[in-house]
């Protein structure tokens, strides 16, 4: 489809629509249009290719309606040209297409630059973080449910205990068996319920589990047919629903129990009966020596209980009543502590709480809260309970709480970072947060929901005292007399709130933060705010129908944080000027077209973030006012004589017209340390605008510091103005930038950007004279051979090649000219690259270069790139080959010589990820063999003349066996069986894997 959207049209323009008063207006809208998608499709791609989201369902839908007009077009202008329609109803359909064209290109720009895709880290197919612990009644219980999973008779199978056994450690084992499992083939699903979970959430919750999406359906009748016609198509699927507090009617819901398998955890054996549990397994407490072993093995491998301490260890773990959760959050919180003062107090504590017969875990995990000593510690932690139930809380959002409400406040930006992250840290070290990675590699944590409710618990009645009401389902905020004058924090964010009643005014005279953060409001009355006079934080972001605050927001004078990101329609902010102590406004992706009102006044103000807003010019003197700001995000281009006066700023993202102006802000930059950038270089053009709208980030990250440049539209060599790079550059992109060297290490050269070996991220995007990465030369090959320092030349000068010396990901799309990673000289055949060269490169990602026919040699795949990770080509038509094969005999150490030629057999260790889609002229991947045991993924499509398969498969014990990492391989039918192999055994290993593509 997008080579359809992209190919159609552009030569359209010169072509005919033979009348019609509008025709050049529908052809200026369908090239917009052609535009926008194209850009999504090339945002998206590369994302959906290598890191396992998918582009979320309105966004497919939104491309099949652009394909649909696109082709309604082709239509109407052949109509036209046969002079088939009158005059009129011709001119009558010019009109609605342009209609539905802007309707079709408004829609679009509701997309993010984070929105396009959807994490799949609750979908089919990855690992749940999971305890490895298993002791002897665990294995008995997994093998009791695997024996009945392999059943045909038993389709539902419940599994009860008390809070805190085990139940969800024991499902989520069952949960990565089944994945891991090669004689499975099937679909394994993870849902979480809740206290709260209804027919219509757990429905909500299944469909967006297995992308299906029901959410313009509300009928629950029609939702449950929806969703039962959709699981009743898949074959052999187990779905786990983890925490059920309550039974319900599973037909009701849309679950096809005679095709699936079903697996609910809850405490109650009655609510698994109900349900209709074939059979239901009762999880009881460890016995005496089996929670021993586990508090030992949650102290540590390496932790050695002396023999003075191990009576007074084991009457702790015995306090624990056999609840793996208290034995690991108490062994937790005794991590690292030797002294029997310490250790004796630490019992005297935990035997202050009565253990009751009905919540046995909650005293020990308030023992285990009280431990923290910390006050700060403590505060974080019970802050943590403000999200919902089994949320995945970013660290930096929530360390951004932390700074907002005062927990952390250091001398600088990454300082506050650091503290944050050791803070959070602490509080998994000690086992009250568990810790993980999404998808993407960004860090979370989440509570275990019976450690979030003795979080709540605590702030019910306690201090600080909460309301909490987060991710409910409320379709109306709660009533008036529920808002307690001793409230401290309130959040009823994750929604469907709407409307805030006219008249409703809360006295929470104390109330210090309230999130209302994706409620779903629409409209806030004026009254609302009227008794919140010591508001410090305010949370309105992600409400996309709220079009205005009310004026009494500007009466909050005791504000330190005001969040309104993601309030798409948001348009109008009133005076702020009155909000001295604002620490921190955030506009992010909100419609204002104007600076709020007395922004100059905010002297406390640290952090701003206007990028994607509607704003299209900063007037002088507004910023320069603001001179203790230390992170600043802007879209918009500002005058650079503002920014230099921001002695503080540490955290800067935005954009210069002019080449001298972007120098003048770099050469800042030299002078000052713990800066993080994301400086784009690019004139005010369509083509500028739409690369630096779609590639913004929203934040950068401190856990990552980022510091990143692109280059759009520039000229970089001949009589260009020479542009100026910051030394500790680590991310580069090019865009349709002119006047370059053939050579991108040439470009280095030209940009000075040889003085940096820190880059990391290096992406080339339309730069039509780019025809080779590196060109090697007879001198370049001497230099290679000098015994200097790595990456020197023979005079003692830097190589041109030593930014690539450290890069790891490498991205080059749209290069028409592109042949090759290499140039080689005729005359220096066996020339190598300097030292180092892409040693420590780990993904590489060539889309749309259709001058490219061979990417690798051998010899330099063994030399150079044996670090690489990911290999992804796209839409490459004229490739033919993906590595030349060379003899090679110097080499022989790290691979062997083929049998049937001398061709040497190749060994990626690294290799996770193979991507060859859209190659109609790709006939050979390696003659030789190669050898890629870590490799998880394969993925082949649209290569239809693709002969033979060189993977080499393991073998164990004398029999050929499958990568021990792979995932799985998608593939078409046809040429899976086509392929030819060079051990005929290795299809048969490697068929339960295939996943095959249509």
């Amino acid at each position: 489809m997008s080579d359809k959207i992209i190919d159609i049209g552009l030569g359209w323009a010169n072509k005919y629509i033979s009348y019609g008063k509008n025709r050049q207006k529908l052809e200026t809208c369908v090239k917009v249009l052609e535009y926008r998608a194209s850009d999504v499709i090339r945002i998206t791609r590369n994302v959906v290719l290598n890191s396992g989201k998918k582009r979320k369902r309105e966004v497919e839908e939104w491309l099949k309606s652009v394909d649909n007009m696109v082709s309604k077009f082709v239509s109407l202008k052949e109509q036209a040209e046969q002079a088939l329609l009158p005059r009129i109803q011709f001119a009558q359909r010019v009109d609605t297409m342009i209609k539905e064209i802007e309707n079709l290109t408004q829609q679009s720009e509701t997309f993010s630059s984070e929105g396009f895709l959807l994490d799949v880290d609750e979908t089919e197919g990855l690992p749940l973080v999971v305890m490895e612990w298993r002791g002897p009644s665990f294995e008995r219980n997994l093998h009791k449910i695997w024996a009945q999973l392999m059943n045909e008779e038993i389709t539902t199978v419940g599994i009860y205990g008390m809070g805190g056994v085990g139940k969800t450690t024991l499902a989520k084992r069952i949960h990565n068996d089944l994945l891991n499992e090669i004689s499975f083939s099937g679909h394994v699903y993870w849902v979480t319920a809740s206290q709260e979970a209804s027919i219509y959430k757990l429905q909500k919750d299944i469909a967006r589990t297995i992308d299906l999406d029901i959410s313009n359906e509300v009928d629950e009748m029609k939702r449950a047919a929806k969703l039962f016609r959709a699981l009743e198509r898949r074959e052999k699927i187990v779905i786990l629903v983890d925490d059920v507090w309550a039974d319900f009617d599973v037909e009701k819901v849309g679950i096809p129990l005679k095709r699936i398998k079903l697996i609910v955890t809850s405490r109650s054996v009655d609510v698994c009966r109900k349900i209709g549990c074939q059979l239901a397994i009762k999880l009881t407490p460890l016995c005496e020596e089996e929670a021993w072993e586990l508090f030992q093995v949650k102290l540590g491998r390496s932790y050695k209980v002396s023999s003075d301490l191990k009576s007074i260890a084991k009457s702790m773990a015995r306090k624990c009543a056999g609840l793996p959760l208290a034995i690991t959050t108490v062994a937790g919180s005794m991590k690292g502590v030797h002294d029997i003062f310490e250790w004796r107090d630490a019992l005297d504590d935990l035997e202050q709480y009565s253990v009751g017969e009905d919540d046995k875990v909650f005293p020990i995990l308030e023992y285990s809260y009280n431990r923290l000593r910390d006050q700060r510690l403590k505060d974080c932690f019970l802050t943590c309970s403000l999200y919902p139930e089994d949320c995945k809380i970013d660290r930096d959002e929530l360390i951004m709480l932390f700074i907002s409400e005062g927990l952390i406040e250091k001398r600088s930006r990454r300082a506050d970072f650091d503290c944050g992250h050791t803070i959070l840290n602490k509080l998994e070290n000690v086992c009250l947060l568990e810790g993980g990675f999404n998808i993407s590699g960004v860090k979370f944590v989440k509570m275990h929901d019976l450690i979030r409710d003795m979080a709540l618990k605590i702030t019910k009645t306690g201090k600080p005292r909460y309301m909490v009401k987060a991710g409910i389902g409320l379709k109306s905020v709660p009533e008036e007399s529920e808002w307690k004058e001793d409230l401290d924090k309130v959040s009823l964010m994750d929604n469907n709130i709407e409307l805030i009643p006219e008249g409703i005014s809360p006295k929470c005279f104390k109330l210090s933060i309230l999130i209302l953060k994706n409620s779903g409001l629409s409209l806030i009355p004026d009254s609302f705010f009227a008794h919140l006079g010591v508001l410090k934080v305010l949370d309105l972001s992600s409400n996309r129908n709220l079009r205005e605050l009310p004026y009494s927001i500007s009466n909050l004078n005791k504000l330190k944080s005001l969040s309104l990101q993601f309030c798409f329609r948001l348009r109008f902010v009133p005076p702020l000027g009155n909000l001295k102590a604002l620490r921190e406004l955030d506009l992010f992706h909100t419609s204002v077209e104007d600076v709020p009102e007395g922004i100059e006044r905010l002297v406390e103000l640290r952090r701003l973030n206007i990028g994607h807003t509607g704003l299209r010019i900063i007037p002088d003197g507004k910023l320069s006012e603001l001179r203790l700001l230390r992170s600043l995000i802007i879209l918009e281009e500002v005058a650079v004589k503002e920014l230099v006066e921001l002695k503080h700023l540490e955290e800067f993202q935005g954009r210069f017209f002019q080449v001298d102006d972007f120098n003048q802000f770099v050469r800042s930059l030299q002078v000052l340390d713990h800066r993080v950038y994301n400086i784009k270089l690019a004139p005010d053009s369509e083509v500028s605008n739409k690369y630096v709208t779609f590639t913004y980030w929203k934040e950068i990250s401190w856990y990552g510091t980022r510091r990143r440049v692109m280059l759009c539209e520039i000229g970089l060599g001949g009589q260009s103005t020479e542009v100026l790079l910051p030394e500790d550059i680590r991310q580069l992109e090019l865009c349709h930038c002119y006047n370059m060297a053939s050579c991108l290490s040439e470009t280095f050269l030209q940009l000075k950007l040889i003085q940096s070996r820190g880059i990391i991220n290096c992406q080339i995007d339309n730069c039509k004279e780019i025809k080779w990465i590196v060109k090697l030369t007879s001198s370049s090959t001497a230099a290679a051979g000098q015994g200097g320092e790595e990456g020197d030349d023979e005079e003692g000068q830097i190589s041109p090649c030593s930014p690539l010396q450290s890069l790891e990901y490498l991205r080059l799309c749209s290069l028409p000219n592109f042949e090759g990673l290499f140039e080689w000289e005729s005359a220096v055949a066996e020339a190598t690259l300097p030292p180092q060269t892409f040693s420590c490169l780990k993904s590489l990602v060539i889309e749309a270069c259709p001058s490219l026919t061979k990417l690798f040699t051998s010899r330099l795949l063994l030399r150079q790139l044996q670090n690489l990770e990911v290999i992804s080509v796209v839409d490459c038509c004229g490739l033919e080959e993906i590595i030349i094969a060379e003899e090679e005999s110097s080499d022989i150490d790290q691979c062997s010589q083929s049998r049937n030629n001398n061709v040497v057999d190749i060994s990626l260790s690294k290799l996770t990820n193979l991507n060859l889609h859209t190659l109609p002229n790709l006939r050979c991947i390696y003659k030789g063999t190669l050898i890629c045991d870590s490799i998880q993924r394969i993925s082949i499509k649209c290569c239809s003349n693709l002969k033979r398969m060189p993977l080499s498969l393991p073998t164990v014990d004398g029999k050929l066996s499958p990568p021990p990492a792979l995932k799985d391989i998608i593939i078409s039918e046809r040429l899976w069986e086509s392929l030819e192999w060079d051990n005929p055994q290795s299809r048969s290993v490697l068929q339960p894997f295939v996943k095959f593509w249509y």
